[in-house]
């Protein structure tokens, strides 16, 4: 059965992907747990639009990082988190939470693509994380401190 995604499924796919999955698999677990819809020809067509419609606003974010990368340059980001004595944190910080502090502090729109982060951070202290856009890149500190 051909299903279109609504949400991101881990071993699946990304939201707005469409997929052939067995028949079992959508109408027992996908369809009834609102991640995937069956593919019906104005499922489709709508999913085409929204991949389109992501993909102009992805474009914009670039092109206005892009221009603005210099002022991310050098600045210091602070993330407060759970940790224990030893400084491990609790859960690790993702390219997600470091894109909403980004957006709090600094003030600038990112998205998590644009994050140079091979794996999520589980110590406290200062962290370079470096942005890369359109062959532009710049480096900010990431300062993760206990709550």
């Amino acid at each position: 059965m051909k299903v279109a995604l609504l949400k991101d499924v881990s071993g699946l796919g990304k939201k707005n992907d469409v997929k052939t999955v067995s028949d079992g698999h959508a109408l027992n677990f996908l369809i009834p747990q609102r991640l995937a819809e069956v593919a019906t020809a104005s499922v489709l067509a709508r999913v085409e639009t929204s991949k389109k419609q992501i993909e102009q606003e992805k474009k914009v974010m670039e092109d206005l990082l892009s221009k603005n990368i210099h002022t991310i340059d050098g600045q210091t980001v602070e993330i407060e988190a759970e940790a224990n004595e030893k400084g491990s944190l609790f859960a690790g910080i993702h390219k997600d939470e470091i894109v909403k502090a980004v957006k709090e502090v600094i003030d600038v729109d990112l998205l998590p693509d644009f994050i140079v982060l091979d794996k999520a951070i589980k110590e406290t202290g200062e962290h370079k994380i470096e942005l890369k856009v359109h062959g532009k890149s710049a480096t900010f500190t990431l300062n993760i401190k206990s709550k």
